[in-house]
């Protein structure tokens, strides 16, 4: 058997390897990257776009958009997204067709036509060299064979032929070895192209999302624009400051609206902000505040709902009424013992609420002011007043633990808030316009109290007239005697032993005139700072005087808040 010759140097026996290991990157990446083409490959950009699933997208939300007209937000967003969603998709068809001319093809020739070329090339070479060591193992064997010496050269016209063709095939071998030996120096040479693919790869990724970002940063405003053009925009749950800036308003909708309601047909309800609401009705009117859509004649009906709902909305808000900022110097405010200090460093923390907070505290204490002038009907006394709503006008803003808060926090804040019913026309001078838009009121006011049993008499003893109160009132209301309770006996320990004023909560079992209550509190003697200049040079006394038999049903002047009097009243 002839022994094989070795006709390629060391260095292109090396490029034969790297031939084999090229051919399989080549081949497993132009795979990968025609499975990430979304468009179909080598059709044209119609047929492409057809089946992009992002044209699909832009199809289906500009359908939606003309389903829902442009009348709604939902379908204005639908329309923007579809527009966008449609360049995108021909942004993308753009992408694909540069990759996959500029990229996957070349990636395709280099691995499944020129370095097999090369590799059947060298096979060529291989089969010729074979033929080659076949032919001189022939001519020597003839040598040998014909005796003669082997520095001797053999004569005969049969070694003549063998050694014609050993010199031919050996010259076939130079000749396919200094072509494969260029093809090959010629593919280390062009390794720089081949690796050049891969920069276009990137360099056409980079390009598609530059304009694909453009195009959403040219959209991004459009879309943001519509949604703050958008007036109907929850309220619950948004800061003070956002919903009274999208909305353009001073006073926060659902405050106005609950308050105007409340005025209309609340202000008599016993145990109105004390008496839990229905969890379905409140559940409602929360939803149609968020909506900006309210049926005063509906929820006329249930005053407590709506008290619930302005519960509900001051207590959701990220940031109390009164403000974090504040809160220590209010807590320090209501620990000083002189009411005159006390009165004067509260008015001293109200001056430095920002403008939104202060607008809708003074809208909200004056209309509370107003509650309490019929709380012979309603049972709500400033103190009272101040024990259901106070945590939801002013809370610390680090968690502590629920029982301490209740008993120190909690009273704390009454000793806040009562006071600023109390005298809030000496806090806040002048009259207040609760219907600011005119927009809400119902046309009647209903005794909401019928659905309970009569009033008790006047002549029925304490004994008598405490058991028929027991029997009407809701639970809701015990509960919250039974919370009243425990502020005035555990809290009064612990708050005591603190050195922190506490509030008289004993307003269930006393049943006095409005007047006989007015004139247990009395105005400070020195006034604080002069109000601004706008304001009366002198403040209103907190308290204004009134004759001890003044009568236990204050008239309902309605007509002070805004709306025109019934014909009935």
């Amino acid at each position: 058997r002839a022994e094989k010759t070795e006709v390629l140097s060391e260095d292109l026996l090396q490029v034969e390897k790297r031939l084999e290991l090229v051919k399989q990157v080549s081949h497993s990446t132009h795979k990968k990257l025609t499975a990430c083409l979304q468009g179909q490959q080598g059709v044209d950009a119609d047929k492409r776009s057809k089946k992009l699933p992002l044209t699909t997208l832009a199809q289906c939300l500009m359908e939606g958009s003309a389903v829902l007209g442009d009348d709604s937000l939902l379908g204005k967003m639908l329309r923007l997204c579809g527009e966008a969603e449609d360049k995108l998709a021909q942004e993308l068809i753009h992408f694909e067709l540069q990759v996959e001319r500029d990229v996957i093809e070349p990636l395709f020739v280099l691995a499944e036509v020129e370095i097999p070329n090369i590799q059947k090339q060298r096979k060529h070479l291989a089969k010729l060299v074979l033929d080659m060591d076949s032919s001189r193992t022939r001519w020597q064997q003839s040598v040998k064979s014909s005796g003669l010496a082997s520095n001797l050269q053999p004569s005969g016209a049969k070694a003549d032929a063998l050694r014609e063709e050993m010199e031919e095939a050996a010259n076939r071998v130079e000749i396919c070895r200094d072509q494969l030996s260029a093809d090959m120096y010629n593919f280390v040479a062009k390794e720089v192209d081949y690796a050049n693919y891969f920069q276009t790869l990137i360099e056409v990724q980079a390009e598609y999302h530059r304009k694909s970002l453009a195009l959403l940063q040219n959209v991004l405003p459009q879309i943001k624009a519509q949604q703050e053009a958008w007036m109907e925009k929850p309220s619950f749950g948004k800061p003070l400051e956002e919903h009274l800036a999208v909305s353009g308003r001073e006073i926060a909708f659902p405050v106005e609206a609950c308050v105007t309601m409340l005025l209309e047909c609340g202000m008599q309800e016993e145990g109105l902000f004390r008496v839990a609401p229905s969890a379905s009705k409140l559940k409602k009117l929360k939803a149609a505040l968020d909506c900006c859509v309210v049926d005063v004649q509906e929820y006329s009906a249930d005053p407590h709902a709506i008290a619930g709902a302005l519960k509900s909305y001051l207590r959701e808000l990220p940031e109390p009424l009164m403000t974090f900022e504040l809160y220590e110097e209010w807590i320090q405010a209501s620990n000083i013992p002189e009411q005159e200090k006390r009165l004067q460093a509260l008015w001293s923390a109200c001056e430095k609420l920002p403008k939104a907070n202060y607008n809708n505290i003074r809208y909200l204490i004056k209309f509370l002011a107003k509650l309490t002038e019929y709380q012979d009907t309603n049972k709500m006394t400033p103190s009272n007043v101040a024990i259901v709503l106070g945590p939801n006008l002013l809370w610390p803003q680090a968690d502590g633990n629920m029982t301490e808060m209740m008993t120190t926090v909690s009273l704390q804040i009454v000793g806040i808030i009562e006071p600023l019913i109390q005298h809030a026309d000496w806090f806040f001078p002048g009259d207040i316009e609760f219907n600011v838009t005119g927009n809400y009121g119902s046309p009647m006011h209903v005794n909401h109290n019928a659905n309970y049993s009569s009033m008790p008499s006047p002549d029925m003893d304490h004994t008598d007239r405490r058991q028929h109160d027991q029997a009407r009132r809701p639970l809701s209301v015990a509960t919250d005697n039974m919370m009243l309770e425990f502020y005035k006996k555990d809290g009064l320990r612990k708050i005591q032993s603190m050195g922190v004023r506490v509030m008289d909560t004993s307003w269930v079992a006393r049943r006095g005139t409005s007047g006989v209550r007015k004139a247990s509190s009395t105005p400070p003697a020195t006034q604080p700072p002069a109000p601004p200049a706008d304001l009366p040079t002198t403040p209103h006394s907190p308290i204004p005087e009134q004759s001890p038999d003044i009568s236990a049903t204050p008239s309902p002047l309605l007509t002070s808040f805004g709306f025109p009097p019934g014909a009935e009243r």
